[in-house]
């Protein structure tokens, strides 16, 4: 320890000088006033501190956060209402990637489970199988069929749309306005038998779509007059079901519709619905693809294919942001291949 004594007029200059000399970590040892005037301070500071650089301070490294995908899963899927059982074989399929990402495991645990088959918009090569849209009332199907329409009209495909929705109040009104503004001509039929000539009339087409009126999926009478109507012709069924009703109410509405031939469900109100989890249930107890989706009421936009990571950012938006890592390489690569259209074929 190195002592020293500073001489002042008064303490602060006295306290001042020790500072400048020895630093903040100077110790004062004694303070005594003097005869002729002002005040001597002595100090003491360490010696290898007074001569010795200092060091310069290093802050510790910031500690990230560990993100648990499975627990973020968990939540995202207890936030929409899903399922307990259906739930935890997502769970279980989600922990098996190697990711910190958990949009994409929720996408790889979609994949894992569901189907995913987009509707055709007409590029294929050769014209396709005419699709009917079926589900309950109040589900989105006519402006579903209008957005189909616009959508193979921007590509330049033919299009023919029919509609067997003629007892509804405003239904034909209501489809024959938008089908006025793509320029397309309205077949009404009211029968199975009118909707086979329509059928025939509509060969060639690069698409056909079928409008049907809501049934009840309880009622079998309902059903049975559907059931005659698919059977007029070569025609694809597809339920129309929106989002954010009961998941079991959904399972039990898509299991009816299966027993008619339905295969692929495509999903309105996904813009507006906060919980998807009776979309998921109904297309598991049914063993129905998703095929597309509507994400906006506009026609001329807000329909669009799902795949397992779509489906999965529509479940948790904006977490891929919050990641603090990028997916792996074999992470990256599962994602590429859940973005593509999936190539399985409908259960």
């Amino acid at each position: 320890m190195r002592l020293k004594s500073f001489h002042a007029k008064t303490m602060s200059e006295a306290m001042k000088a020790v500072r400048q000399a020895l630093g903040d970590d100077a110790i004062i040892v004694a303070t005594r006033e003097e005869e002729g005037g002002g005040v001597r301070v002595t100090a003491a500071v360490e010696e290898d501190d007074q001569y010795a650089p200092s060091a310069p301070r290093v802050l510790p490294k910031p500690v990230e956060p560990e993100v648990d995908v499975g627990e973020l899963v968990a939540d995202a899927l207890h936030r929409h209402g899903v399922p307990a059982a259906l739930a935890e074989q997502l769970i279980d399929a989600a922990a098996g990637l190697d990711t910190e990402d958990a949009t994409l495991a929720l996408g790889a645990a979609l994949d894992a489970l569901f189907n995913f088959h987009p509707l055709p918009d007409g590029t294929a090569r050769g014209p396709a199988r005419p699709l009917v849209f079926v589900g309950p009332p109040g589900g989105g199907k006519t402006l579903t069929i209008a957005k189909m329409a616009a959508r193979a009209v921007f590509k330049k495909r033919s299009v023919a749309v029919i509609t067997t929705d003629t007892v509804r109040a405003g239904g034909v009104e209501q489809l024959s306005g938008f089908m006025r503004l793509l320029k397309i001509k309205l077949h009404r039929v009211d029968d199975p038998e009118a909707l086979g000539g329509a059928l025939e009339m509509s060969r060639g087409m690069d698409i056909v779509l079928v409008d049907t009126a809501g049934r009840n999926p309880f009622d079998d009478q309902e059903m049975a007059e559907l059931r005659a109507l698919l059977a007029a012709g070569e025609v694809e069924p597809v339920l129309v079901l929106p989002a954010g009703i009961d998941a079991v109410e959904a399972a039990e509405t898509g299991l009816a519709f299966r027993k008619l031939g339905v295969k692929r469900m495509l999903v309105t109100r996904l813009d507006i619905a906060r919980r998807l989890g009776s979309l998921l249930f109904a297309a598991h107890r049914a063993r129905l693809a998703f095929c597309d989706g509507s994400i906006a009421a506009k026609v001329a936009e807000g329909l669009t294919s799902l795949n397992p990571v779509a489906l999965a950012r529509l479940m948790m938006p904006g977490q891929e942001k919050a990641a603090p890592k990028a997916a792996k390489p074999k992470a990256a690569a599962a994602a590429h291949a859940m973005s593509s259209p999936s190539s399985r074929t409908l259960p």
